[in-house]
């Protein structure tokens, strides 16, 4: 007689229901998005990929202070958040010219959180918005303002030209940046009053 092996015991306790995993999109539907209904380039690979330096740039900065920076973008920018940060779509160029005007501003000489992709880079392209609500996000970016098909990005980006450019569509870089340089040395400021005190 063969001994019965007992079926295996579920731990006892917690309720240990899987927790449904949302399905990842395929990379052929995200990339078709880019390519066909935005007519943008992607870089070849997965995830899929966004080149910067050609039709924008990216400004990484915390969700926080970009937040208070939205009005300063046209309605048509696009903006994408991923997890706590904000990335702010610029016009080509933007990327080299950001120590510049944070020199100019001022704001060269202190540490702010404030990344820049340009020229040569890439971003990872956020979810297109149809597949965000289907899929879930799982850390992926996703549009906060996405670009909106069949329109020209470019004329919507916040460009250093824009300054003093009269009945101009697009925003101004120069006041961007100022405005994301406050918000994040306002966030530094929090974080370090936020932190306890080291006695000796």
């Amino acid at each position: 007689m063969v001994p019965s092996v007992p079926f295996p015991r579920r731990p006892s306790g917690a309720n240990h229901r899987a927790t449904p995993v949302p399905p990842v999109p395929p990379v052929d539907t995200v990339r078709h998005w880019y390519e066909n209904e935005l007519g943008w380039a992607t870089v070849p690979g997965t995830p899929v990929h966004l080149p910067t330096g050609l039709r924008f740039d990216v400004l990484d900065v915390p969700a926080e202070a970009g937040y208070a920076a939205l009005r300063h973008l046209g309605p048509g920018s696009p903006v994408a958040v991923r997890a706590d940060r904000m990335r702010l779509f610029v016009a080509a160029g933007g990327a080299e010219e950001l120590p510049g005007l944070l020199d100019w501003l001022e704001w060269g000489s202190l540490a702010l959180d404030i990344g820049a992709t340009g020229s040569g880079g890439r971003v990872e392209a956020p979810l297109p918005p149809g597949l965000a609500r289907v899929t879930g996000s799982q850390g992926a970016a996703v549009w906060l303002r996405p670009p909106e098909p069949g329109r020209e990005v470019e004329s919507s980006l916040p460009t250093l030209s824009a300054l003093g450019r009269g009945g101009g569509d697009a925003p101004d870089l120069v006041r961007l940046v100022e405005t994301v340089a406050t918000g994040c040395h306002r966030v530094r400021l929090r974080h370090r009053s936020a932190q306890p005190l080291a006695f000796s």
